[in-house]
This record gives C-alpha cells, sequence and structure tokens, in this order.
C-alpha cells in the first residue's frame, strides 16, 4: 500500500512539474537582460546591437520560443570595474532568463565568469574576447559575433600576401587590441612577415601624436590598427593628418571603419579593413535585412546590428527547439549547434566552443561604404584554445 502511494505521489510530482513546465513556456514572459555600452565611446555599438536584436524578435510577432520578450536593460558604461556588480544585478535581482553582452571585452569576460558560474544563459553579440569561447568556454555560452583572433588573423594573411615585410601595429591595451593584434602577427609572420614594433595606449585614451611620431621614425611598410567607435575615428583622422596614410598602407580590423565612416569622411577613403559583414555584400538577405532596419531606425545597420540581430535568431533557434524552457540547456545547445544560421553576412555555423565559423571579408572604403574586395579568409574557424568542452 505503501508503494502504491509512493508511486502516485512521484507520478503526481512529474505530472505537477511538466504542467509547470508547459505554463512557463507558454505563459511567463522570457527576460531578456541586455548588458551594454549605452554611454561613452562605445554607445553608438550598444544602441545598434540592440536594435539588430529587437528587430529580429519583433519579425517574429514578439515572441521567441513561444515567449513574449522583455526587456531588462543596464548600461555597463565599458567598464570591467563595475562588470561583476551590473550582472549579477541581471541575474541575480531582475531574475533574468538570457542574459545578452556585451561590447568590451573585459566587461564580456565577468559577464562570462558569472554566466558559467550560475548556469544563466549568456548570448555575446560583440566582445570577441578569445577566451570567451576558448578557456571559459561553456555549454550555456554562445557567441554571434567574431573572436578577437579573427579579422586580424584574416588581415595577417592579406599583408602578407601583398609582399610587406616590416608592419608596426598600434591598438589600445587591453584584451580587444592585443588579441586581435596576436592573431595578425601569427598569421602574418607564418607569411614571412615581421612585426618590428607593438604600440599600443590605455583604454579609451586618444592622444595619438607621440605614437605616431614614432611610426614615422620607424618607417614600416605597414601598419595595422585595432581601434573602434570613437577612437577609430580620432584614430584614422589623426593618422592622415600625421601625413602617414599616403606613405605607409594603413590596414585594420573591420571595427576601424565600421559605424564610423560618416565621421572619418575623406580620410577613411581606400583604407581596407577585415570583417565577417560589408555595406555592399548585395544577397537577398541582407538586402532584405538591410530595408527593414533602416524603415524602423531611420538608420543604416552595421555589423554591430547584424549581431545583435543574429545574438536573437541563435536565441530562437535554441527556444524554439525546448520549446521555451530556458532550463533545457543540453537541447538548447544541440539544436543551436545543428543550425545552419541564416545570416545577413552569409551563412554560418557555431563551432564546437559556439563561435561563429564563418567568412571572413576583405573590404574597402569608397565614400561612405564599406565595399567588399573579396574574401580574405573562407569558413575561418577560431582555435578556441583552452577550450573543454
Amino acid at each position: 500500500m505503501k508503494n502504491t502511494r509512493l508511486g502516485l505521489s512521484l507520478f503526481t510530482t512529474a505530472l505537477l512539474a511538466l504542467a509547470s513546465s508547459a505554463t512557463l513556456a507558454q505563459g511567463a514572459k522570457l527576460k531578456v537582460g541586455l548588458m551594454l555600452p549605452y554611454t561613452g565611446t562605445f554607445a553608438a555599438l550598444g544602441t545598434a546591437i540592440e536594435n539588430g536584436f529587437r528587430l529580429y524578435v519583433a519579425e517574429q510577432g514578439g515572441k521567441l520560443g513561444g515567449r513574449e520578450v522583455e526587456f531588462v536593460k543596464v548600461d555597463d558604461e565599458s567598464d570591467p570595474s563595475k562588470a561583476t556588480d551590473n550582472v549579477n544585478k541581471l541575474v541575480k535581482r531582475d531574475n533574468v532568463d538570457v542574459l545578452v553582452g556585451t561590447v568590451h571585452s573585459g566587461v564580456a569576460m565577468a559577464m562570462a565568469k558569472v554566466a558559467k558560474d550560475s548556469g544563466t544563459l549568456l548570448i555575446v553579440p560583440n566582445a570577441g574576447a578569445d577566451a570567451v569561447t576558448g578557456a571559459m568556454c561553456g555549454p550555456n555560452i554562445f557567441r554571434s559575433s567574431f573572436s578577437n583572433w579573427q579579422p586580424g588573423y584574416a588581415m595577417g594573411e592579406v599583408v602578407a600576401k601583398k609582399g610587406h615585410k616590416k608592419v608596426v601595429t598600434i591598438t589600445w591595451k587591453y584584451a580587444a587590441g592585443d588579441e586581435s593584434v596576436r592573431g595578425f602577427k601569427e598569421a602574418f609572420e607564418k607569411g614571412g612577415g615581421q612585426v618590428v614594433k607593438e604600440l599600443n595606449l590605455p583604454f579609451p585614451g586618444v592622444e595619438f601624436q607621440a605614437l605616431l611620431t614614432d611610426i614615422a621614425s620607424t618607417r614600416p611598410d605597414a601598419v595595422y590598427t585595432f581601434f573602434a567607435g570613437g577612437g577609430a575615428v580620432k584614430f584614422v583622422k589623426d593618422y592622415a593628418a600625421a601625413g602617414l596614410k599616403k606613405n605607409i598602407p594603413l590596414y585594420g580590423a573591420g571595427f576601424l571603419t565600421d559605424g564610423t565612416l560618416e565621421a572619418q569622411g575623406a580620410d577613411a577613403d581606400g583604407l581596407l579593413t577585415t570583417l565577417h559583414y560589408a555595406d555592399s555584400l548585395g544577397t537577398p538577405r541582407d538586402s532584405a535585412f538591410r530595408l527593414a532596419y533602416a524603415k524602423s531606425y531611420k538608420l543604416q545597420p552595421d555589423v554591430y546590428a547584424v549581431q545583435g540581430y543574429d545574438a536573437a535568431q541563435i536565441l530562437g533557434i535554441g527556444l524554439t527547439a525546448v520549446k521555451g524552457d530556458v532550463g533545457k540547456k543540453a537541447e538548447f545547445a544541440a539544436a543551436v549547434q545543428r543550425a545552419r544560421i541564416d545570416s545577413p553576412r552569409g551563412p554560418f555555423m557555431l563551432s564546437k566552443a559556439h563561435n561563429p565559423v564563418q567568412d571572413i571579408y576583405l573590404r574597402q572604403v569608397v565614400g561612405k561604404e564599406n565595399k567588399v574586395v573579396g574574401v580574405a579568409s573562407k569558413a575561418l574557424t577560431d582555435p578556441a584554445r583552452g577550450c573543454r568542452m
């Protein structure tokens, strides 16, 4: 008799759990915590990511995996010292189901640690910190953008093939800059070149004059750089004003000229950069995305908007597979890893470390567009060094 009652009790508990899960999936809102920069150097990037994410959600009728989406926003100020407190507010105070962020690699590392410790689903829509899908990789951590290694490595191959032998690199002294330069250096030196000097300045400093004087006196064959946002605008203008542009070719990761061309003006003309998106892809998928984005926000989209859009796509694919239940992390991850993501950048898949395997384009600035010259690296996979998943 006792065994019968125990069996009935367990059966009832299982039914209640199933009912609760079904109710959750069908009724409860999905709380998405957007932790992005809304002030400072990267403010425009944060806004573009959010716009792209919201555009995809709107295209799905405001729901992902059958659940209405509710947003909770935090300005991370691109400040790593505030990152742990900010992400804990979203996880512990606001009880978000999903974390989406961020731009600054140092902040993203703090987000990845909290996500790993708490088991919260995290989708990174920009920050390329190699460790996020390397040593910090996890079954609940995904990236819709790139690793810092990818555009840098692709440009290293391009610059070596152009026959340049001696290059100076310049960037901010932080994770994104360091890792981008390492990727460039790895490919460039493999191709027979030499990085003769690595210059940097503290983030988000923009006092470039002394470093530009150093470049002029070193007289390299070319310069490779990683800057983004407001810093990229000033660097390109200062580089041209110093008279370096006409004598020493400047190459960069694509963030140098993405979302910055309006402010850079003619000083950016002709610059070559490598990135997983461009303004002139001309595919039906990209054209439809660009039209929808322009109609919604009265702006032209950039790579940041694409990455936000695809972060929402990844979330939608996983949630559809688990019928809205974010607790089913293994099933969520399996569905996303199987998926061929129909991105405006071109279709891509995620590696075992959950980083995009994607084409890296060589682009040239023509007027106010980053036009495709060709594919610098086809289906480039980040090496995911240190990932144990």
